[in-house]
């Protein structure tokens, strides 16, 4: 049975409408600058992704999530391909030039391959964990699902980008949770990701471990995993420091930059120092649309795509902010509210995985212009300029949409 649009969704219909239309003007903002910049007619191109993205979410709402499941095998070997001969083949741009993220072809880039893979693990990750009837329990059984989000994840950090490796980590624990792994087994889990960040401090890290040895001894996991737990956060102590070396230059500084923006501020520094001062100049109110005295000088780096969000904060202040912050909130809430009605579970992991991508990105993106977090070079969803991840966000919107429509039909009632 095809879905009629008169029976679309509308609260999440309408809340990723305002979102397209805030993040096209802001794209149209941050070319109006009184020097020259490649910002200044990409509003056009950013226009034309849209309409793309809307034509995508169409198609996505007529799939119908059974002939999804029954695709996602090769959906995810297609993405695995593509991200394996980017390795070979891809090409930098934009603040990533050094990086090997976009398959180009006659000097067309033609997308990053790693945006269409982090939409490939979700569907994957659901139809796995569909599959056990029960969420993974222990960390063995948790081996197939960190394999299916590690291997793009791994690649992805190869080329490298290490933001959207991050995606991937964010992904699977958040399927995990829904799926119902105890956040116990979960911690245990991210346990050598801590110790490593913990080990660049002997004293921090000495602690970690004590801390981890008593919680081990309080939650009793089984004796093997208890000793693989211990033995791999101890490893990640001893890795730490060639682990940093292996970091690019970019990333390396970039993580410093974080700590302390100030120590380099006309390289490294830069982009936060710059980001921050647009945002607390808007003020209240801000300094009016298209107005913003940064972003008009070009001072404000990436003003188009990873820094748009500073663009928000320095032209239309506090209230441009909160409105936005309110339109993202909005949409993570409506997909949250058909996650927990769909009626099968892989549709509720499929749309569940999809609010985890666009909400992981939302926080990187923001957390990284006020200096909450490490610059990773991570879109912001219906805002950064450029069509791969525009396109995948819609193609999240769609499966959603379809999700939520089979819900209605099925006479679910909220109680």
């Amino acid at each position: 049975m095809r879905p009629p649009l008169r029976e679309i969704d509308k609260p999440l219909a309408g809340v990723v409408v305002g979102l397209a239309a805030y993040g096209l003007a802001t794209v149209y903002s941050a070319g109006q600058t009184d020097v020259p910049t490649v910002a200044a007619t990409i509003w056009h191109r950013q226009l034309i992704w849209l309409v793309l993205g809307g034509i995508a979410t169409l198609v996505m709402y007529r799939v119908s999530p059974r002939l999804l499941e029954w695709a996602t095998p090769y959906v995810y070997g297609t993405a695995v391909f593509f991200l394996v001969l980017t390795l070979f083949v891809g090409t930098g741009a934009g603040t990533a030039a050094a990086s090997r993220s976009w398959m180009t072809v006659g000097g067309v880039r033609l997308g990053q391959p790693a945006e269409i893979a982090k939409l490939a693990v979700i569907l994957m990750l659901a139809r796995w964990l569909v599959a056990r009837r029960e969420g993974p329990a222990t960390l063995r059984e948790l081996v197939y699902p960190c394999a299916v989000a590690g291997v793009p994840s791994l690649l992805v950090l190869l080329q490298p980008d290490l933001g959207s490796a991050l995606v991937f980590v964010a992904i699977l624990f958040a399927m995990l949770f829904w799926a119902g792994t105890r956040p116990t087994v979960l911690f245990l889990l991210a346990s050598p990701v801590i110790g490593l960040v913990l080990a660049f401090s002997t004293g921090v890290w000495g602690a970690w471990i004590v801390l981890l040895f008593a919680l081990l001894l309080w939650w009793r996991p089984y004796v093997w995993e208890g000793l693989v737990v211990m033995l791999v956060n101890v490893a990640m102590g001893a890795i730490a420091l060639p682990f940093w070396r292996h970091l690019a230059p970019y990333q390396q500084n970039r993580l410093l930059a974080f700590l302390n923006p100030e120590v380099d501020p006309r390289a490294t520094g830069w982009h936060v120092i710059q980001s921050k001062v647009a945002i607390g100049s808007g003020g209240f109110l801000g300094k009016g649309f298209t107005l913003g005295s940064q972003k008009r000088l070009a001072f404000l780096p990436a003003q188009h795509t990873d820094f748009i969000f500073s663009v928000v904060g320095e032209e239309l202040g506090f209230i441009g902010v909160l409105l936005a912050l309110a339109l993202f909130a909005g949409l993570i809430v409506v997909l949250l509210r058909i996650a927990r009605r769909a009626t099968d579970p892989y549709s509720s992991l499929c749309v569940f995985g999809c609010a985890s991508l666009l909400f992981t990105h939302m926080a990187e993106n923001i957390g990284m212009t006020v200096n909450l977090l490490p610059i990773t070079g991570i879109p912001l969803p219906f805002f950064s300029y450029g069509g791969s991840f525009l396109l995948v966000c819609c193609l999240s919107v769609g499966i959603s949409l379809r999700v939520a429509w089979e819900s209605r039909l099925s006479g679910y009632v909220d109680l």
